[in-house]
């Protein structure tokens, strides 16, 4: 019987564990909660305490997490765990067509002005049209509500990437 990714998760030492979520999300805090909740049942438990841990982030510990994320459109440099989660999730946006490259690097321009952190959206699935078109959309928020939406944005991220470790 071969351990699953859960069991391992589980029964990892606690720094271990730590590591795999601080990847997942870049906030000491939540990777905490989350860990010390071990052992889940099962991985919708995980996730679930993932998500509830993560609502809400305090505004420090989204401006943490935003700080580790590579601009949409841009390949996430280095080895670390969290540039691999990074490049997976944007290997769908082609970024051959120089018209969408450099409409996606005006609009990264447009809203670091704007909100002062990069664009962040869940880029898995989507394609760059997609996500031009929710960062033209975005640019319209006001800072209130796009906090939400980054930190709504944010959230599913992390919670993506934690199902990906332990399936």
């Amino acid at each position: 019987m071969t351990r699953s990714a859960l069991q391992d998760f589980n029964t990892a030492d606690g720094t271990v564990a730590r590591q795999l979520l601080l990847a997942c999300a870049a906030v000491p805090r939540w990777a905490d909660q989350v860990a010390a909740g071990r052992p889940y049942a099962d991985v919708e438990a995980v996730l679930d305490a993932a998500r509830a841990a993560a609502s809400p982030w305090t505004d420090e510990e989204i401006d943490a997490a935003l700080a580790r994320h590579p601009r949409i459109g841009e390949h996430a440099e280095g080895r670390e765990a969290d540039a691999a989660h990074s490049r997976r999730e944007q290997s769908g946006v082609d970024m051959s067509d120089a018209s969408t490259a450099e409409r996606l690097r005006a609009g990264n321009r447009a809203y670091e002005e704007r909100f002062g952190h990069v664009f962040l959206i869940r880029a898995a699935g989507r394609s760059a049209e997609d996500i031009l078109a929710a960062l033209d959309e975005r640019l319209t928020n006001d800072e209130a509500t796009e906090r939400r939406i980054a930190a709504d944005q944010l959230r599913e991220i992390a919670v993506l990437r934690l199902q990906g470790e332990l399936s």
